[in-house]
């Protein structure tokens, strides 16, 4: 067999298999190309016709295996180019000290649920074992709670976000907070 006769009849099921695996449609097409190359180069050495189209299909992915491992080889970032990694202790110190107080505000069982989970560390597991309420109960319970605390949270203070939603600046709202 000749790559004459061979390439017209897989090209596009290889297409289709590249396309599935690599996001990147233009990457896709240039391992296409790639492969066309190593299916020239190597035809001649593939003894069984027989296992033609497995052949052709683990070069191409082991051509994907190698895109991916080349791609992946770039130099790691330098320190300065992370500014999102940067923390600010003083935001950080300034809103957990309202943390207690804004759960505190929250209604009664929510507050309970909160303290519990989030400053006392005990799991949801073993406080809805020990409550008495079904687990998934008390998980939504808790993403509720979390939410007024969010909300309470958003009433006293603007917050600016990070690309990463990490809180990067805040700024009180005056008059509004009376809680903290």
């Amino acid at each position: 067999m000749t790559i004459e006769e061979i390439w017209p009849r897989y090209r596009s099921r290889l297409r289709a298999f590249l396309r599935s695996r690599v996001s990147n449609p233009e990457d896709a097409e240039d391992l296409l190309q790639d492969i066309s190359i190593k299916v020239f180069t190597g035809l001649p050495a593939l003894q069984d016709s027989a296992k033609l189209q497995s052949w052709l299909f683990q070069t191409a992915q082991r051509t994907i295996i190698d895109h991916y491992r080349k791609t992946g080889r770039r130099a790691p970032p330098h320190p300065d180019d992370l500014w999102y990694a940067k923390d600010d202790p003083s935001t950080r110190q300034d809103l957990e000290a309202c943390v207690e107080p804004f759960i505190q505000s929250l209604p009664p069982e929510a507050a309970r649920i909160l303290t519990a989970i989030d400053l006392q560390g005990v799991s949801q597991r073993d406080y809805a074992a020990a409550a008495g309420i079904p687990y998934s109960t008390l998980k939504s319970r808790v993403q509720s709670g979390r939410a007024d605390l969010r909300k309470a949270f958003e009433d006293c203070c603007g917050f600016t976000l990070d690309a990463r939603g990490n809180i990067a600046e805040y700024h009180p709202k005056p008059d509004s907070c009376k809680k903290c």
